[in-house]
């Protein structure tokens, strides 16, 4: 009761204060007795609250508000405006795409034996993203890499830093010591994994060096350019057949996609997309014939002391290649298994050039491997009979000089052929006889530059061929304007007597004067050669067969080729043609046609050629063989033809 009536008093009574707060009668009371509890036990605590002011309270208010402003605007930024970038990096971070290996296309000559093979091989890759981010960690895996790969700390690092692209190859081509080596510390190496590969291996390299070509590591730019087709420790074609058909040859890698948490540990993984192995090339090579002719060149120009020379066959009924070889020649394996760099300096600074293909990319004067073709000219012009007959009873003409008469040109001949028509003059090789009808004589005329020029065009002598390998340059014949315009000078009646005869400022390709002279053979077709038959796939079933592609037909009157024909058959039996210059191949065990020609470098140096197709009257090869920088006059190249062309139609 006193306690409730003690209160009911004390409860009207308030202290009045400068605050405009109250302070109630029982506040007081306790601060009193506070007080008195202070003093007994010798501790004061002087403490007065007062509530915040307004402002203070305002100050508060407002700047809750702008950091719930600022939250807003960045939370909508990173939900709206950079969702999609966050949402990608997430993606990247939670998934690893990774590539399948699957096998380059196999290239088989056209009995499908295997001329290329994929051979295992392991390279060193890294993926710098799942690099250690901490400076120490980081620069121990990398110490720990360069220790095991053998290679300088700084060096490596160096290389990973200049590198602008996310994967680098480390090394290829893993020792197995040292294969082994990564593999068991690969959970101590983040970033760093081994990757699965294949190089090429080729059988005979040197014989098929220039025609199959070799593949290289694939480069940075090209990697970029189209990641999704290619792994940085790819290999891609750079020469031969390996790079021409790189489409067909090329793998196309799988993809296996690997999901990771937070903290990089593997959830799962799935295959998104199977590999397709390349599909593979079945050519229309005879690699038996190959070698021989290989074999039968190093032994000539060894014995005549040259060193450069370059042979084509053609099937002239399709334009197949039965063989293409170009001497020096290189190993292509080099540039597969990581030679040496002193090997490789070797071969790339050779003045013999072998990495050169002299089939498709030398030129050289012809020398009179031409007159069948300007036989063939003069006879379709209607200036001359295949049987008028030219009086070369001097060995020579004359051409006078109209600035000094009494200094005249004098055209020699190699010998003297006493009367002479259209089909002795191929077989013999009569100069007086293609100086007449190529640039005119006395009371004959000639085809004139224009003409000559009209129809070595037409038999594809100064334009690509459009052969299936990399490389490939075009002849050229010479013209008014083009010495004119280059040389500063006017063409005369010299230089065109010249051209009659394969000599002077022309350059043709040993694959260009093959593919004329099968048109000759096959009686009017000119047809682009082809290396490749087909395209099979692993299981050998035929996917694409090459078509034969003519070039050209009906460009010249069959019956004005078969003249031709004739002369060069002349020239191997010696018919009606006692100076026939291949007479040696008229043993052979079966019927051939020819045409040799010697072409002057000065100096008693010379180019010789021979071109031979066979059988006659229904011809499967056409052999065309050239012979550079000849030290003195040497007939050579006649006697590899006719031991090439014995074994082939014997073997």
């Amino acid at each position: 009761m006193f306690e409730l009536k003690f209160s009911k008093e004390l409860n009207n009574k308030k202290v009045r204060t400068r605050f405009k707060e109250d302070i109630e009668p029982h506040d007081i009371l306790l601060d009193s007795l506070a007080q008195k509890e202070e003093e007994e036990i010798g501790v004061t605590e002087k403490k007065f609250e007062i509530p915040l002011s307004r402002n203070s309270l305002w100050f508060f208010l407002i700047l809750s508000l702008l950091l719930i402003l600022v939250l807003f605007i960045r939370t909508f930024q990173f939900q709206i405006l950079d969702n999609q970038k966050f949402l990608a990096q997430a993606k990247e971070n939670k998934f690893i795409i990774s590539s399948i290996k699957a096998e380059r296309g196999i290239i088989y000559d056209e009995n499908l034996n295997q001329l290329v093979f994929n051979q295992p091989s392991f390279d060193l890759i890294l993926n710098k993203e799942n690099l250690p981010k901490e400076e120490n960690e980081k620069n121990r895996v990398l110490k720990e890499v360069s220790e095991i790969i053998g290679k300088d700390f700084e060096e490596l690092k160096n290389k990973i830093e200049d590198d602008k692209n996310q994967q680098i190859l480390i090394l290829e081509n893993l020792d197995h010591q040292t294969l082994i080596a990564l593999e068991t510390r690969k959970n101590n190496l983040p970033g760093f994994q081994t990757e699965k590969n294949s190089v090429r291996e080729y059988k005979d390299s040197e014989i098929f060096a220039h025609l199959i070509g070799y593949t290289g590591k694939i480069k940075s730019e090209e990697y970029k350019a189209a990641p999704e087709q290619y792994s940085i420790s790819d290999y891609v074609g750079r020469s031969g057949i390996e790079k021409f058909y790189e489409e067909v040859l090329r793998v196309i890698p799988g993809k296996i996609q690997t999901e990771r948490d937070a903290l990089g540990n593997i959830i799962s993984k799935e295959i998104t997309s199977l590999p397709e192995s390349g599909k593979s090339l079945v050519l229309w090579l005879d690699s038996d014939l190959q070698k021989k002719i290989t074999e039968e060149l190093e032994i000539t120009l060894k014995n005549i002391g040259a060193k450069k020379g370059a042979a084509v066959a053609l099937d002239p009924k399709t334009g197949g290649v039965l063989s293409l070889v170009s001497i020096p020649s290189f190993d292509n394996n080099l540039f597969n298994k990581g030679a040496d760099q002193a090997e490789l300096e070797k071969l790339l600074q050779s003045s013999q050039e072998p990495l050169f293909d002299r089939a498709i990319s030398g030129t050289y004067p012809t020398g009179s491997t031409i007159k069948p073709l300007i036989a063939s000219a003069a006879l379709e012009e209607k200036i001359i009979s295949p049987s008028k007959k030219i009086n070369d009873d001097k060995g020579f003409i004359t051409i006078p000089n109209p600035w000094n008469p009494d200094r005249p040109t004098i055209k020699r001949d190699w010998s003297i052929h006493g009367w002479t028509d259209m089909r002795k003059a191929i077989a013999e090789s009569c100069d007086v006889y293609f100086y007449t009808v190529g640039g005119g004589y006395e009371d004959q005329q000639g085809l004139g530059v224009a003409k000559i020029k009209k129809y070595l065009d037409l038999f594809g002598w100064e334009a690509k061929t459009g052969i299936d390998l990399p490389g490939e340059v075009a002849g050229f014949v010479p013209s008014k304007d083009w010495k004119k315009s280059t040389l500063g000078e006017s063409w005369v009646d010299g230089d065109t007597y010249n051209l009659a005869i394969g000599q002077g400022f022309m350059k043709i390709t040993p694959m260009e004067v093959a593919t004329a002279f099968s048109a000759i053979a096959n009686g009017g077709t000119l047809l682009q050669p082809q290396v490749v038959q087909k395209i099979i796939d692993n299981d050998k079933n035929v996917i694409e067969e090459k078509q034969p592609k003519i070039i050209r037909d009906n460009f010249i009157d069959p019956q004005n080729l078969e003249v031709a024909r004739e002369g060069m058959r002349w020239a191997v039996t010696g018919e009606n043609s006692p100076k026939a210059s291949s007479i040696t191949l008229n043993s052979l065990p079966v019927s051939v046609a020819a045409k040799t020609g010697t072409a002057e470098l000065g100096n008693d140096h010379y180019d010789n050629w021979v071109i031979v197709f066979a059988p006659y009257d229904d011809p499967q090869i056409v052999l065309t063989i050239v012979l550079e920088d000849v030290e003195k006059l040497q007939t050579a190249v006649l006697p590899v033809a006719k031991e090439i062309l014995n074994w082939y139609f014997t073997r």
